[in-house]
């Protein structure tokens, strides 16, 4: 369910040298998230509310989705933002997919003061590294 828009989802992929229970628990808990995103008191019950500790202050989100290895979604912030982590199991490896959707026409102003393109730019390069490094880090340890 995707706003109509000319923005496009954000998503990253990375194959990641863990069982898919090891990357399950880094996503799916509060403690396991604040080692590779942000500080959170997130719980993986579907309608549960809580906040991310964003650099712009406390972002409330709200759990929208659990199946569990596979699939988590939930609402970030007031903007109509739904982050969703997938995750496939390949052998002994586990293919991670981040999905950042729900954005803004294009030229919307966001509480930021700037538009909604040039947030998902800043986003999707900040979610490359978050993902493909720290993530990565965080799996595999070391």
């Amino acid at each position: 369910m995707s706003k109509k828009n000319n923005i496009p989802d954000i998503v990253k992929t990375v194959v990641l040298n863990a069982p898919i229970q090891k990357v399950w628990e880094k996503v799916s808990t509060a403690e396991g998230i604040s080692t590779w995103f942000m500080e959170n008191d997130f719980k993986p019950e579907v309608g549960y509310e809580f906040t991310i500790q964003s650099p712009f202050g406390p972002s409330p989100c709200k759990v929208l989705e659990v199946d569990p290895p596979h699939k988590l979604s939930f609402s970030w912030d007031v903007d109509g933002w739904v982050v969703t982590f997938l995750l496939k199991e390949i052998d002994n490896q586990t293919e991670f997919t981040l999905i950042h959707g729900g954005w803004d026409q294009i030229d919307t102003i966001t509480k930021a003061g700037q538009d909604s393109s040039a947030i998902r730019e800043r986003m999707n390069g900040g979610w490359e590294s978050i993902v493909k490094e720290r993530l990565k880090k965080v799996v595999e340890g070391e």
